[in-house]
């Protein structure tokens, strides 16, 4: 019965992959796809990376529609990076609840408490506070625009614990909102400890999202990006994944040979999973949901991201 529904599913998947070529041909569509999502959309995505990566190529495309298959605030930034394009979400329900804790009106006051402080917004945040922000930032670059902004304090939002991360390379003043990421802040030093027991051959990596006494265990810490391309080039041959499991199916790709073992079986985003091939299908028939920004938000929000995208070519 098992084999029966696999290979019921298999036959599905790929009859939607087939109508998804279509529709996607007939609309001028690109599908970008975060690292996180589910191993059956990174098959049949135009692009793949992580925030900076999928903001680059989101203001380069010539497409004419954005399918956006990650959570919110992603499809916001293409949305803003790319006006006059459609961008669509297959499923409006993928949120973040770190962007969802930091809001307007307690930036606003912090910025008051702190006059002579710039904002620094990681990416993960909504259109309205990037429109409070000097520049944003993504965990791959947050070290080197904190370095270069022309700022003795900064006004850090909304991860604690990429905030505490990036502080540790810097001098500056650095005011750290008290947000989180759900699915990084549950991996415990515990967890890392019994798989190092496990796996005492096994290498380290960690994103800076986890919580510090984690990050402090890693023989490797960085970006998504930047853990695919240590554990792809690195002569190990094991490894201890902190960060989330969708990222398993690029590792595989680049590091067939490799072995990957992931800190915690928790390590997954809920938010990043509600999207699949049927609703990515769907919503390029329909041409729904859309991504709309009000354009005085947008405006404002986009300085944030072209700022960042340029601070980025300058320290290349």
């Amino acid at each position: 019965m098992e084999a029966l529904a696999l290979a019921k599913k298999a036959e599905r998947n790929k009859e939607l992959k087939e109508k998804i070529l279509r529709l996607k041909k007939e609309r001028n569509a690109i599908i970008l796809a975060h690292y996180y999502q589910r191993p059956e959309i990174q098959e049949i995505a135009d692009f793949l990376g992580d925030s900076f990566g999928l903001a680059q190529k989101a203001k380069t495309t010539d497409a004419d529609v954005i399918v956006f298959c990650g959570v919110h605030f992603m499809g916001e930034s293409a949305k803003i990076l790319s006006p006059d394009k459609t961008v669509l979400i297959p499923d409006e329900r993928a949120g973040c609840p770190m962007a969802d804790m930091v809001n307007v009106e307690g930036l606003r006051k912090l910025k008051a408490q702190h006059p002579n402080a710039k904002v620094v917004a990681y990416i993960n945040t909504s259109a309205d506070v990037k429109a409070e922000t000097y520049v944003c930032c993504t965990s791959s670059n947050a070290k080197k625009v904190i370095e270069n902004i022309d700022a003795e304090e900064i006004i850090w939002v909304p991860d604690k614990n990429l905030g505490h991360y990036v502080s540790q390379f810097t001098d500056k003043k650095m005011y750290i909102w008290e947000g989180y990421c759900n699915t990084h802040d549950q991996l415990s030093v515990e967890d890392v400890t019994r798989l190092k027991q496990e796996h005492p051959n096994a290498q380290f990596v960690v994103h800076p999202e986890c919580k510090p006494e984690v990050v402090a265990m890693g023989d490797y810490v960085g970006s998504t990006t930047g853990i695919l391309k240590y554990c792809r080039e690195s002569e190990h041959d094991e490894f201890i994944v902190g960060t989330e499991d969708g990222v398993l199916y690029r590792l595989s790709q680049d590091s067939p040979n490799k072995k990957f073992y992931f800190a915690s079986k928790y390590l997954v985003c809920p938010n990043m999973k509600v999207n699949n091939l049927k609703k990515i299908a769907e919503c390029l028939e329909t041409m729904k949901p859309q991504i709309y920004v009000p354009p005085h938000v947008a405006d404002a929000a986009r300085e944030s991201l072209e700022r960042m995208l340029q601070f980025q070519a300058e320290i290349q």
